[in-house]
């Protein structure tokens, strides 16, 4: 990837232009759905877009300079990582990337939750530290699975590049893969039965309590970008055949996002927030199966070449 296609990849497709926008459809979405799934009407598409436009109007709580520095940096940093890793996701036929591009990907996308782990404790607030730290457990008993299923598929493929994975991970390996990543999504986009951090009759807001206007805003947008990332990057993975025209690209890119929103929200609905111990046994028994089962077979399909 060259620097000009790594800005427009930034900036125009599938960065912010396509990704702020369609953030707020996922979100809004979500909101729609979930609301119809329980009997209620629900708030219109846009009303996540309209969400961020009145937290951005809002003066923010005046604070200390040191506390604004931190607590003001690390939406700035969550929303960065959000870019940056949307500019990797292989959506495009033209071979994009570069070698070892999913260390990148991986690290980007993890620092969001990490970012909200310390805004927690920064904020100073108990409702903010209980749930920073659970924001802290569930994405650590998340990762191990997913990071194990996104090993098998880089290793059966023979590289760490997003665009060889994509194409090359045979589908003994690619499904079992898929699949610990899907139980691991609503982990790292907080919903039921993982919305464990953010349990607003148990906790408020959870890290994000004490945060208002413009810095609540920039959390909201890094909180849209992981939206598509995330359900982005199982598109990528999940259909590895590319057309030649872009514009199809992008819109089974699209659809297949939204998609996955519907699958995300009829489960979010059918299901009860988890308790902590709850969650993490899960998440440690069942993730953690289908993605030894893709190690497994990932090695046997290495060494059975041989």
């Amino acid at each position: 990837m060259n620097p000009t296609q790594a800005l427009l990849a930034l900036l125009l497709f599938p960065g912010l232009l396509y990704a702020l926008p369609m953030g707020w459809l996922m979100l809004g979405l979500e909101r729609r759905l979930r609301a119809r799934f329980q009997g209620r009407l629900g708030p219109p598409l846009s009303q996540p877009f309209y969400d961020v436009v009145k937290l951005l109007a809002k003066s923010p709580v005046p604070r200390a300079p040191a506390d604004l520095r931190l607590l003001t940096g690390l939406p700035i940093l969550a929303f960065g990582s959000g870019a940056g890793a949307l500019a990797l996701l292989p959506v495009l036929a033209a071979k994009t990337g570069f070698a070892g591009d999913l260390v990148l990907w991986v690290s980007l996308l993890e620092m969001p939750p990490l970012c909200l782990v310390l805004a927690g404790y920064a904020s100073r607030s108990i409702y903010g530290e209980v749930g920073a730290t659970r924001e802290a457990i569930v994405s650590i008993a998340s990762s191990v699975p997913l990071l194990a299923a996104l090993l098998a598929m880089a290793a059966a493929a023979g590289s760490l590049r997003l665009t060889t994975i994509a194409a090359a991970t045979p589908w003994p390996v690619r499904v079992p893969a898929l699949l610990a990543y899907f139980i691991c999504l609503p982990v790292k986009l907080r919903l039921n039965p993982f919305s464990i951090a953010n349990a607003e009759q148990e906790i408020l807001a959870g890290p994000l309590t004490e945060f208002d206007g413009r810095r609540l805003a920039l959390w909201e947008l890094a909180h849209g970008l992981e939206w598509v990332a995330w359900l982005g990057a199982l598109v990528c993975l999940a259909v590895p055949l590319r057309s030649s025209s872009s514009w199809l690209n992008v819109m089974a890119f699209s659809l297949l996002s939204l998609l996955l929103v519907l699958l995300l929200t009829a489960l979010e609905s059918a299901t009860a927030r988890l308790k902590l111990p709850q969650a993490t046994g899960w998440l440690w028994r069942w993730a953690s199966l289908p993605a030894a089962l893709a190690l497994a077979a990932a090695v046997y399909w290495r060494y059975s070449r041989y």
